[in-house]
C-alpha cells in the first residue's frame, strides 16, 4: 500500500433547523464537547494531518466554539454563502488549504456523524489506497428506504449511483450496497470532478454522490468499502437523535473508565462528559454526574447525587449530595451530605462540612 499524505474536507454547511435550534448543529453539545469534535478525533486517530470544516452562514459561530476544543491536527475554517450543494461545498472547501498540490488523498466527511468509529475509517483508507481507485465510497448492505444505492455495469465495476424509488422495479440483492456519505478521493481529481456535478432542482445544487459517476464514466476506477451497517453511521439530525448519540457516548465514556479501574456502582445512572479526568481508585455513586473539565483525584469517593461542573477534587476527597460550579476542593475533603458550593470557591486540604453546607467565594 502507497504512503500518501491524507487531508480531510468536514461539511458542516448545515443550521440548526432540523434542531429546532439557533445553534448550527455541528456544534450541539454531546457529553460535553461539539459533536464535530468526535469526527475530527476519529479522523486524527487515522492519520489526517490537515484539514478544512466548511461551514454556513454561522461561520464564525462555529470556528470559536471550535477553537476551545482540542484540535488534533492543523485545522481551517471557510463558508459556503449560498448552499448549492455539497459538491460545491467541497469545491469551496479546497480554497482553504494552502497549498495547491495535487498528490496525497482527501477523506471527505460529514460533521453531523459522531458515533463514527475509527475501525471504519481505517477500512475505507485501506481499500482506497491498496485498490489505487480514484474515489472509494464507504457502504453498507442496502436495506428498504436507502435512497442511493451502488449501480454497477454487468462486470462488477461500479457505474454511479441509482434512487430504488425513482426506478419502477428495481429488485435489491444480497449484494447491493448503499453509500453513507464518507468518501475517500484523489486529491488532484475531485475538483474537476465536483465541477462536472449536474445541477439539480431549481436552485441548481450539486451533490457530492455526483462525483462516483462522474469519476466513472472518465475511466477513473472508483471502488467501495463495505463496512457493517451500525448506529456510528447514522447521522444526527434532530434532538431525538442527539439524545440517543449522547447515551451511546456515555457509555462509550463509562466503560473506558471501568477498564482504567475507576468503580461504578450503578453505570447506567452515572454521567461523564469526555472533558472529565478521573484519578486512579475513584469510587462514583449513583446520580453522580462530572460535567466540563472536572478532575477528581485519586481514591476520591464522589455521589450519590452529586453535581459537579468544571470542579477540582483533590486525591482521598469524599463528595456527598453535593452541587459545585467552578470550585477547588483539597484533599482529603468531607463534603456534604446536601452541600451547595459557590463558583469560585476554595476548599482547603482536610476541610469538613457537615450536612446543609454552603459555602460563599471569597472576594
Amino acid at each position: 500500500m502507497v504512503d500518501r499524505s491524507l487531508a480531510s474536507l468536514i461539511i458542516a454547511t448545515s443550521g440548526g433547523g432540523t434542531m429546532r435550534s439557533e445553534r448550527p448543529k455541528s456544534i450541539h453539545l454531546l457529553c460535553g464537547r461539539p459533536m464535530m469534535a468526535y469526527v475530527l478525533e476519529a479522523l486524527g486517530a487515522v492519520g489526517v494531518d490537515s484539514g478544512v470544516v466548511i461551514t454556513g452562514p454561522s461561520g464564525d459561530w462555529v470556528s470559536k466554539r471550535m477553537l476551545e476544543d482540542p484540535v488534533p491536527f492543523d485545522l481551517t475554517f471557510v463558508e459556503q454563502r449560498f448552499d448549492r450543494g455539497s459538491a460545491d461545498a467541497a469545491l469551496v472547501g479546497l480554497s482553504g488549504f494552502d497549498d495547491f498540490l495535487d498528490e496525497g488523498d482527501l477523506l471527505v466527511i460529514p460533521a453531523d456523524v459522531p458515533l463514527v468509529e475509527v475501525a471504519d475509517l481505517e477500512r475505507l483508507l485501506e481499500v482506497h489506497r491498496s485498490s489505487g481507485a480514484a474515489c472509494t465510497a464507504l457502504t453498507v448492505a442496502t436495506q428498504p428506504g436507502d435512497a442511493l444505492v451502488i449501480e454497477r455495469d454487468r462486470h462488477g465495476r461500479v457505474r454511479g449511483l441509482v434512487d430504488p424509488e425513482s426506478v419502477p422495479f428495481l429488485e435489491i440483492g444480497p449484494n447491493d450496497e448503499s453509500v453513507v456519505g464518507i468518501y475517500c478521493v484523489s486529491r488532484g481529481l475531485l475538483a474537476p470532478a465536483a465541477r462536472r456535478a449536474p445541477l439539480v432542482g431549481p436552485q441548481g445544487r450539486q451533490d457530492l454522490h455526483s462525483v462516483i459517476a462522474v469519476l466513472a464514466e472518465s475511466g477513473h476506477p472508483v471502488t467501495t468499502a463495505l463496512v457493517e451497517r451500525t448506529r456510528s453511521l447514522q447521522p444526527v439530525d434532530t434532538r431525538r437523535e442527539l439524545a440517543e448519540a449522547e447515551a451511546a457516548l456515555r457509555r462509550r465514556t463509562n466503560l473506558r473508565w471501568l477498564d482504567r479501574g475507576v468503580t461504578m456502582i450503578d453505570p447506567d445512572r452515572t454521567y461523564i462528559d469526555a472533558t472529565v479526568e478521573l484519578g486512579i481508585d475513584v469510587t462514583l455513586f449513583p446520580g453522580t454526574i462530572l460535567q466540563g473539565r472536572t478532575t477528581i483525584g485519586d481514591g476520591c469517593e464522589i455521589g450519590p447525587d452529586t453535581r459537579l461542573d468544571r470542579c477540582q477534587v483533590g486525591k482521598g476527597s469524599v463528595v456527598e449530595k453535593t452541587m459545585a460550579r467552578l470550585a477547588h476542593f483539597g484533599e482529603h475533603c468531607r463534603i456534604g451530605p446536601f452541600a451547595v458550593v459557590e463558583p469560585g470557591s476554595d476548599l482547603p486540604d482536610g476541610t469538613i462540612t457537615g450536612p446543609f453546607y454552603a459555602s460563599r467565594a471569597e472576594g
